[in-house]
């Protein structure tokens, strides 16, 4: 009986971490780095998302679409998922041990936990939840929201999960969160001329810096080019990760390589990528990126290095997504 308890649980595991796989057909690491990158980007699809029991013991079904796994960036990003939260439905509590999470809602509000502590965000936002600790997001609406989920292993490949049988459905609500949260606010970006050598004024924010996560997860940033501005090319060997689209169209050149990019899309990125980005659009181009170090060791000398600022940088100081 001990014996089939355990092989349960390994079970539970393989399915949370290889969910990704199930829904996009992971493509082997060899075959993803031979794709062009209009292959590699990601296009978000509500076909293509898949329904998903109670997840971690959550309410209702989510429609869960994997847009990147761990083969599409050389990083520890083990996936980023995106979907919609229906209403009366959620992620249950749950730990991790061995990685690190944040969930995002990109419009309408949620009840968010970390560590036991409930609060209503209003997107778009998210809260982290860092290694070691747990958390669990609720839709207590009556319409649907718009959702994703970013994880970043301590280890590359490897993702654990501890259940706690709670769904959160009828948690007590604190007015004000007593845990880390992250808000895509535009009204706090600050100018930037020729980002990289590019064209124009872009506006930009560190929204969470390398002080927030205890892993390889470096940081998150926010966005926006406005009609016929440019970021120019740049490279790092010691960060990747990937940029999503909130919203507008353009263009992104990796490496020398083009494609068009357009809102809800993916784009992975590896260490050292060589990448520049253009608004080819008449409207604003927003993005969100994220970025994973290569060396924990380094990561706070390597991403404080940020020289268009960051929170204790010039930068407005952090806000709570309230």
């Amino acid at each position: 009986m001990k014996h089939m308890i355990l092989v349960a649980a390994m079970l539970v595991g393989l399915i949370g971490g290889s969910l990704a796989s199930a829904q996009r057909g992971a493509p082997a690491p060899e075959a993803a780095a031979k794709r062009t990158l209009a292959e590699r980007i990601a296009h978000t699809d509500p076909a293509k998302a898949r329904p998903s029991n109670a997840v971690h013991d959550g309410a209702g079904v989510m429609q869960i679409q994997s847009l990147l796994e761990t083969v599409d960036t050389d990083t520890n990003l083990w996936f980023l998922h995106r979907g919609t939260i229906p209403p009366k439905t959620g992620i249950g509590h749950h730990f991790h041990n061995q990685c690190e999470e944040m969930f995002i809602i990109l419009d309408g509000e949620a009840q968010f936990t970390i560590d036991g502590h409930t609060s209503v965000l209003k997107g778009p936002a998210g809260a982290p939840a860092r290694m070691g600790h747990s958390h669990a997001v609720y839709n207590p609406g009556n319409t649907p929201v718009q959702w994703m989920n970013i994880n970043v292993a301590a280890r590359k490949g490897k993702y654990d999960a501890f259940n706690l049988g709670d769904s959160r459905a009828a948690a007590a609500l604190d007015p004000i969160p007593v845990f880390m949260t992250m808000r895509l606010d535009a009204s706090l970006l600050r100018p930037v001329e020729a980002m990289d050598g590019g064209t124009g004024t872009i506006r930009y924010r560190r929204v969470l810096d390398e002080n927030v996560f205890l892993g390889n997860w470096g940081f998150v940033d926010h966005l926006v080019l406005p009609p016929g501005a440019s970021m120019g090319p740049s490279a790092n060997p010691e960060i990747g990760g990937f940029y999503y689209v909130l919203s507008g169209e353009g263009k992104i050149t990796v490496n020398g390589e083009t494609a068009a990019i357009k809102q809800d899309d993916a784009v992975p990125l590896n260490f050292n990528d060589r990448r520049s980005i253009e608004n080819t659009g008449a409207a604003p181009l927003a993005l969100m990126s994220i970025g994973v170090v290569k060396d924990l060791s380094r990561k706070i000398d390597v991403v404080g290095a940020n020289r268009y600022g960051g929170p204790g940088r010039g930068a407005p100081p952090a806000r709570g997504a309230q």
